[in-house]
């Protein structure tokens, strides 16, 4: 009986040892941890010059891995370029003319910036990683030694500030993707966007290589920063068409300031419009759609659900209207098919027959009969009817867009008031557009209006193929802020070939929420409208 009341003593006090070894250990992580991040927060800084600029740098914690340079009063650019909580930011601090004009215009020089601004930011990120390892080292020190009073423990606690930053420094290095500086992120001022993020024709072509791309921006960022508000107007290239896809416009105002606003700064050849452009197809409702013979470059329609026959004969009225109704046209050497969208539901009171995804997905199908991609052979029957060499097609409803899969390498499309692209396995890309209309009125029925949004897409003029594309979302009703996102097409001169007809229709997106399938199918409910802002476009600032 006393033995086993000694045995059960030793326990008790093994355990409570224990306990007590595991909160110290945690206690010193815990101030290891606080004072990495303070020495972080303070102490890795640094400014450094980069070709004809000064630039600061500095580490921060964040939730996900970037770098953003900072580029006032303009607004910002993000890249991807690491994971890792831990964030690096760029500031341009100063901008010299005279070594800025000295680089631009002297052809030497020009071949010497790429490997001066690696060497440079190389050497300057040196001094920052020395710095941000000291004043780590130095915080986790000075917080053990405040918290414990005890050097033995503040000496393991800067040890455990030292293990943290090498431990972030070292994910952050081997997860680096120099390819990210191709795919910009920009926030601010809308005029400054086309400068900033360059030209897709450039990056793609000419500045495959990291140095290169790092040299353009770098570039680009310093002829911004010193021009100021007088900001230079980007010239694109001449092998370059550019259009600019619209959709679910929805009669609001603000829609037509956005794309004209886009339509010059980035000198658009023409616009594609995948409907609804109206909000319940009346006669009233023309006068908006006079706005597009002011535009100035081809505006090219296709009919919307809330679009009726009457909206469709107004819009073929105005100039520079073209309107695609079962039909294709050539505008500025692309040639856009075009599939009206069979149902008028305006609103709640029209009722739609039945789930539509089958028949909305035999209408394209139908169509696809009529397509056949560029690459593929002509026929040399001559009974045999000749197919459209279609390099986009528009439609409204993005279920009519899969059942062209594997007959265009581009499909445009709106509806659901919520961008997405998705490259299907036959090689036919799906880009669904959100709401360049906000929505409409319907916009207004949450706390947060929502974003207004638009695609600026990059073309070869040889190819005909989509090389990049730049995805611009507008702060809804009351809000001032833009953001775009550049992205680059893998691989333009991709084979476009048909489904296999026992392979399954795509039909989720794979989140929890509804499927733009779902959504555009009127599955449980006949038409968009009745589909909530929450699920059609989110709330979010974020495209």
């Amino acid at each position: 009986m006393e033995n086993s009341r000694l045995r059960a003593l030793a326990r008790r006090m093994v355990g409570s040892r224990f306990a007590r070894v595991l909160v110290r250990v945690l206690a010193v992580v815990l101030a290891a941890v606080v004072g990495g991040w303070l020495g972080l927060a303070f102490g890795a800084k640094v400014d450094t010059p980069v070709g004809p600029a000064d630039i600061g740098m500095s580490l921060a914690p964040s939730w996900g891995g970037e770098t953003v340079i900072d580029v006032r009063p303009l607004g910002t650019l993000s890249f991807d370029s690491h994971s890792g909580p831990l964030r690096l930011d760029l500031t341009i601090e100063a901008v010299h003319p005279e070594a800025a004009e000295e680089i631009l215009k002297n052809p030497r020089w020009a071949d010497r910036l790429p490997t001066t601004i690696e060497a440079d930011v190389i050497s300057g990120l040196r001094t920052l990683v020395l710095r941000a390892v000291l004043f780590a080292v130095a915080a986790g020190f000075l917080t053990g030694l405040v918290a414990f009073r005890r050097l033995s423990r503040a000496a393991w606690t800067a040890a455990g500030s030292l293990a943290m930053v090498v431990t972030l420094g070292g994910v952050a290095a081997l997860t680096f993707n120099p390819r990210s500086i191709a795919e910009p992120r920009y926030t601010g001022l809308l005029t400054g966007v086309p400068s900033l993020v360059g030209s897709a024709q450039s990056i793609v072509t000419k500045f495959s290589e990291y140095r290169g791309q790092l040299a353009k921006l770098v570039t680009n960022v310093s002829q911004l920063y010193e021009a100021g508000s007088n900001l230079p107007i980007f010239d694109p290239d001449p092998d370059t068409i550019r259009v600019l896809h619209v959709s679910d416009l929805h009669i609001n105002p603000l829609g037509w300031n956005v794309i004209k606003s886009l339509k010059d700064q980035f000198k658009v050849d023409m616009i594609i419009d995948s409907g609804d452009i109206a909000d319940h197809g009346t006669k009233a409702e023309n006068e908006y759609v006079k706005e597009i013979g002011s535009l100035g470059v081809p505006y090219v329609y296709v009919r919307g659900n809330h679009d009726s026959m009457t909206t469709q004969r107004a819009v073929e009225k105005q100039k520079n209207a073209v309107v695609l109704d079962g039909a294709a046209a050539t505008v500025k050497g692309l040639t856009v098919y075009g599939i009206g969208d069979p149902r008028f539901t305006p609103d709640k009171s029209v009722q739609a027959e039945g789930d539509q995804s089958k028949s909305l997905l035999d209408l394209g199908r139908v169509n696809a009969g009529k397509l056949a991609p560029r690459d593929w052979p002509r026929s040399t029957s001559t009974s045999a009817p000749e197919k459209i060499a279609a390099d986009i097609v528009a439609v409204h409803d993005p279920t009519v867009g899969r059942g062209l899969s594997g007959y265009v390498p581009l499909v445009l499309s709106g509806h659901v008031h919520a961008r997405s692209t998705e490259m299907m396995p036959s090689g036919t890309r799906l880009m669904i557009q959100g709401s360049t209309g906000g929505a409409g009125l319907r916009g207004l029925e949450h706390d947060e209006p929502t974003p207004l949004t638009a695609s600026v897409l990059y073309f070869g003029k040889s190819s005909h193929r989509l090389e990049a594309w730049d995805d611009i979302t507008v702060g809804g009703l009351g809000e001032q802020w833009i953001q775009c996102q550049r992205h680059i097409e893998p691989d333009p001169g991709r084979t476009i070939f048909p489904e296999s007809p026992l392979a399954p229709s795509p039909t989720a997106t794979g989140s929890g929420s509804p499927s733009p399938v779902a959504l555009a199918s009127g599955a449980n409910v006949p038409y968009a409208s009745e589909v909530s802002d929450g699920r059609r476009h989110g709330t979010g600032r974020k495209p």
